[in-house]
C-alpha cells in the first residue's frame, strides 16, 4: 500500500519520501497552492530541504516535538515534510484554539520550538506575539514567526523502522481535562496516504480542494499526504466558505473534494439562494467524513453535482480511515463502506465481547497498520483502549450488513437511555435533517429525575421558520414516541470546531442550562 512512482525510488520509510519520486518524474507539476504561493513538486522538495536546514540551525533535533500554530497554507506542508527529514515530530494545531488550549499542548508535548503561520492567520499572530515569537525569513515560503527555544526539553528516542518512529502528534481534545495526544507513526500516515490514493483513484492531473484543517488528521493524512503520495495537486484554503468552495468547483478545475456534512449542507443552501445553480465541471470524486451522512443530504448533493457522494469513517487514532465506500461501486444507502484492505474490524457485544451477527448493533473494534502507536505520555489510557491482541476499542456503535458494509450508529458515550429504551442520536438527527427547513442538527441527552431526555438543536436554512410544534409533529410521524425530543431548540448557528464538526459538549452544557 505504500508504493509510489514505481521504479524511481525505493519503498518509503518516512513521509517525506512520498515526495521524492514525483519530484523526479514530474518536477514541474503543481504540488501545493494557497492564496499566496504555488509550489511544484521540485519546489516543494527544495523548500522542505531548505526548511530542514533552517530548523537544524534553530537547534531542532531528531526526536524533538515542534508545534506549528496556524491555518491551512503551503508553509505548513513544507514544515511537516522538513520535520520528517529531521525525524522530529510535527504537531500542527489550529490557531483558532484558545490561548489556554495551545499553551496546554505546548506544555504537554514538551515542544522544542513553536512556529506560527501569521501570514494566513490573525489568530496565529496573536499567539506569536503572546509567546514572544520573532519573524524570520523562510526562503520560498516567505516569513514565519519562531518562538523561543525550550532548551531543557529532551528528545524522544528515534527508530529506523517506520512502524516505530513517530511522525506526527495530533491532539484530539484539550477543551477540558487532560490533553490526549495521538502518536501516529510514519507507517501509519503512509498507509493512510496510499489508501487514499488507491481507494479514491487519485493521480497526476487531479486537483484536490483542501479546506479540512491540517491540524486535524484527515487534513494532514488523506488530504495533504494523500495528495503527495498520488502526484496530485492540492489547493489549500485557510477557512471554509460556501462561496469559495462554489467558485473553486465552478472555475478552478477541482476534481476531488472531501468535507464534513455541514460543508455540503451549506454549499447546497447557497446554491438554493442562487436559484439552485451549482457548477462543478471537473469534479469526479466527492466524499463526506467526520459526521454521519443522512439520506436527504446524500440525495441533495448527488442531484446537485450529478455524481455519487461517497462516505467514509475513521478516527484520529486510526490515521484516520477505517472504512470507505468504493469509487467503482457507489452505494445508495448511507453506509460508511468496507474496511480498507489490511484493516480488520469486529462488531462486538459490549457486555460479553462476543461477535455480533449481521444487522445487530455492537461496539466497533479495529486492528491494522493504521492504528496509532499510542497516546503520548499516557500508557494507561493506551492500554485501556488497545487490548493485548492489538484491537482498538473505537467507542462507536455499529452494525454490519450481510455483505460486510459498516453502518455507524453513534458513540457509545452518546447513547441516550430514555425510560429504559436506547435512543441513538444519529437516528433522530437523520430524521431532523430530512426536513426541508433544516440545514443541520445535533441531538444530546439530558439527565432529569433519574431518567434521560432527548434534546435537539437545529440550525435552519435561510429564512425558514417552521416552529417547534410543527417540527415536533414532523418527528412524531417518523419516530417512536420515546425518540421524539423533549425539547427542540433553534440556533442561528450550531457550535462547531474548525473542521466543521459539531461540538456536542457545548450543546450538552446549553441543554443543562435550561434546567437551572
Amino acid at each position: 500500500m505504500t508504493s509510489f512512482a514505481p521504479g524511481v525510488t525505493p519503498a518509503p520509510t518516512r513521509i517525506h519520501h512520498l515526495l521524492e519520486g514525483w519530484a523526479h518524474t514530474q518536477p514541474d507539476a503543481l504540488a501545493l497552492k494557497d492564496g499566496d504561493l504555488a509550489l511544484s513538486y521540485f519546489d516543494l522538495k527544495e523548500a522542505s530541504e531548505s526548511a530542514a536546514r533552517q530548523l537544524s540551525e534553530l537547534q531542532v533535533r531528531a526526536g524533538d516535538r515542534v508545534l506549528v500554530v496556524g491555518e491551512n497554507c503551503a508553509a505548513i506542508g513544507v514544515l511537516v515534510l522538513a520535520l520528517s527529514r529531521l525525524d522530529a515530530w510535527s504537531i500542527v494545531v489550529n490557531a483558532r484554539l484558545s490561548a489556554r488550549e495551545i499553551d496546554t499542548f505546548i506544555e504537554h508535548a514538551g515542544a522544542r520550538r513553536v512556529i506560527y503561520t501569521c501570514h494566513v492567520s490573525a489568530d496565529a499572530q496573536k499567539h506569536a506575539e503572546r509567546h514572544g515569537a520573532v519573524a524570520r525569513a523562510w526562503g520560498a515560503v516567505g516569513t514565519l514567526w519562531v518562538g523561543p527555544l525550550a532548551a531543557d526539553v529532551q528528545p524522544e528516542p528515534c527508530a529506523q523502522a517506520p512502524q516505530e518512529q513517530v511522525a506526527a502528534l495530533i491532539y484530539t481534545s484539550g477543551t477540558s481535562g487532560a490533553p490526549k495526544g495521538v502518536m501516529l507513526t510514519h507507517a501509519n500516515l503512509m498507509f493512510a496516504a496510499a489508501s487514499a490514493r488507491t481507494i479514491r483513484g487519485l493521480g497526476p492531473g487531479d486537483l484536490i480542494y483542501g479546506v479540512l484543517p491540517m491540524a486535524h488528521v484527515v487534513g494532514l493524512s488523506t488530504q495533504f499526504l494523500g495528495c503527495i503520495a498520488s502526484g496530485a495537486a492540492l489547493l489549500l484554503e485557510a477557512r471554509f466558505s460556501p462561496a469559495a468552495l462554489a467558485q473553486a468547483l465552478a472555475q478552478q478545475g477541482v476534481t476531488a473534494f472531501t468535507g464534513v456534512p455541514a460543508m455540503f449542507a451549506k454549499l447546497l443552501d447557497r446554491a438554493c439562494d442562487n436559484g439552485g445553480a451549482l457548477q462543478a465541471p471537473a469534479l469526479r470524486f466527492a466524499c463526506v467524513v467526520g459526521s454521519p451522512l443522512t439520506p436527504s443530504l446524500k440525495a441533495g448533493v448527488e442531484a446537485a453535482l450529478g455524481l455519487p457522494l461517497h462516505n467514509g469513517y475513521g478516527l484520529t487514532e486510526t490515521a484516520p480511515t477505517v472504512a470507505q465506500t468504493r469509487i467503482e461501486a457507489p452505494r445508495q444507502d448511507c453506509t460508511v463502506g468496507f474496511a480498507l484492505p489490511g484493516v480488520q474490524t469486529r462488531v462486538v457485544n459490549v457486555a460479553s465481547g462476543a461477535e455480533q451477527a449481521s444487522g445487530e448493533i455492537g461496539e466497533l473494534r479495529v486492528r491494522g497498520p493504521n492504528l496509532m502507536k499510542g497516546y503520548y505520555r499516557n500508557e494507561a489510557l493506551t492500554r485501556e483502549v488497545i487490548d493485548g491482541e492489538g484491537w482498538f476499542n473505537t467507542g462507536d456503535m455499529a452494525r454490519r450488513d450481510a455483505d460486510g458494509a459498516l453502518h455507524i450508529v453513534g458513540r457509545s458515550k452518546e447513547l441516550i437511555i430514555r425510560s429504559g429504551f436506547n435512543v441513538y442520536p444519529v437516528e433522530v438527527e437523520q430524521v431532523l435533517n430530512g426536513h426541508p427547513a433544516v440545514l443541520q442538527s445535533a441531538v444530546v441527552g439530558r439527565t432529569v429525575d433519574h431518567n434521560e431526555e432527548v434534546v435537539a438543536f437545529v440550525e435552519l436554512v435561510s429564512d425558514a421558520q417552521p416552529g417547534e410544534e410543527a417540527m415536533r409533529q414532523y418527528l412524531r410521524e417518523r419516530l417512536s414516541p420515546y425518540k421524539v425530543p423533549s425539547e427542540i431548540r433553534f440556533l442561528a448557528q450550531l457550535p462547531a470546531a474548525p473542521t466543521g464538526k459539531i461540538l456536542k459538549s457545548e450543546l450538552k452544557t446549553l441543554a443543562l442550562q435550561r434546567l437551572k
